[in-house]
């Protein structure tokens, strides 16, 4: 069955160089509205949910400009409150081979998403209006007002027995100094509240403070998750592992883990065009298939397949349908460890 999915973040506008030029080199850039929230609801409503955003965007035509351009990607605007003067903005220039693609943001703690009351939210009329909501982590380094209404937001729709979602998307340098013990309770709130979490062994070493002796990335995986769903009660945990290969391709392995088993996906191989936002079309990929109630290995499968075509996109937002996914498929089984 179709579900209301809604997306708590920030709307950006996204400025990219056009091909692989550097800022310094061109003198012309090309502009759209993205951010995870964005990503997510777009990506479920393409899916066939009902997708929204949760957000604020300025009451002026910047703000008219990004409420129209999210209507065009099928997200339900209904839970967008209007206030400030400012969307935050990137600057993304696009790697080639050994020279990594970069992000430069401009002033986000200034944008109208950053500095809004929670008087903007009606946090119990939002919770009644889903079934599942997202967060994230990149959304969770901003502020203590943006804190607080994520958990009173995750609070509200878990008391109404809708599912809370937490991708952990852990950024380093949005935390400041002092990050890892100024991160870590706030992850570990957003992680006892969520039913369904997005990590890997990373984020359980760094942020969590989590310690092994194995030192294959798989290994410390199969050992870790284990213990964060048993601590924070998650239901399903899930993420991904990348290999950039010296061809320019990346591969690209998926694993799901619930009720003490994982699933992985096969390791797909393939060529990137735009990597930006294949993160949260994996998460996507995961969402629906949980909703339309898949087998494990076929949403873990799915859910890699989303993330690979979502990198043969210009853009941040994904694309792809239910039926262009299933068609990129691989029809091999996924593997499961016990």
């Amino acid at each position: 069955m179709p579900k209301r999915i809604a997306a708590y973040g920030e709307v950006m506008m996204r400025l990219q160089v056009p091909g692989y030029a550097s800022l310094a080199q061109e003198s012309h850039l090309n502009y759209s509205f993205s951010g995870t929230g964005v990503n997510i609801a777009s990506a479920i409503a393409r899916f066939g949910h009902t997708g929204f955003l949760v957000s604020t965007l300025p009451d002026n035509p910047l703000g008219e400009a990004a409420i129209s351009y999210l209507r065009k990607l099928g997200i339900g605007t209904s839970l967008i409150s209007r206030g400030g003067k400012y969307v935050g903005m990137y600057f993304l220039e696009n790697g080639f081979g050994v020279r990594p693609g970069r992000v430069t943001y401009t002033d986000r703690l200034g944008s109208s998403f950053n500095t809004a009351a929670d008087e903007m939210y009606d946090f119990g009329a939002i919770a009644e209006s889903v079934d599942m909501i997202h967060f994230c982590g990149i959304t969770l380094s901003m502020n203590d007002t943006v804190r607080g209404q994520m958990k009173t937001l995750a609070r509200e729709v878990k008391a109404r027995g809708g599912t809370v979602v937490f991708d952990c998307n852990y950024r380093p340098s949005l935390w400041g100094a002092d990050r890892y013990d100024f991160a870590k309770p706030h992850y570990e709130e957003m992680l006892s509240l969520a039913d369904i979490v997005f990590m890997n062994e990373k984020d359980a070493l760094y942020i969590l403070g989590m310690e092994t002796t194995r030192e294959d990335r798989n290994e410390q995986l199969q050992e870790l998750i284990p213990q964060v769903a048993a601590k924070y009660n998650i239901t399903v945990a899930s993420g991904t592992h990348r290999k950039i290969n010296g061809d320019n391709t990346h591969s690209l392995r998926g694993y799901l883990y619930t009720d003490g088993v994982f699933y992985f996906s096969q390791t797909l191989t393939f060529s990137v065009h735009d990597r930006i936002g294949a993160g949260d079309a994996y998460a996507s990929g995961v969402l629906h298939g949980i909703s339309e109630g898949y087998e494990p290995g076929r949403t873990v499968d799915f859910a890699a397949a989303a993330a690979m075509l979502a990198h043969t996109v210009t853009g941040d937002t994904p694309t792809a349908n239910e039926r262009e996914v299933l068609q990129a498929m691989s029809q091999h089984m996924s593997d499961v460890e016990r």
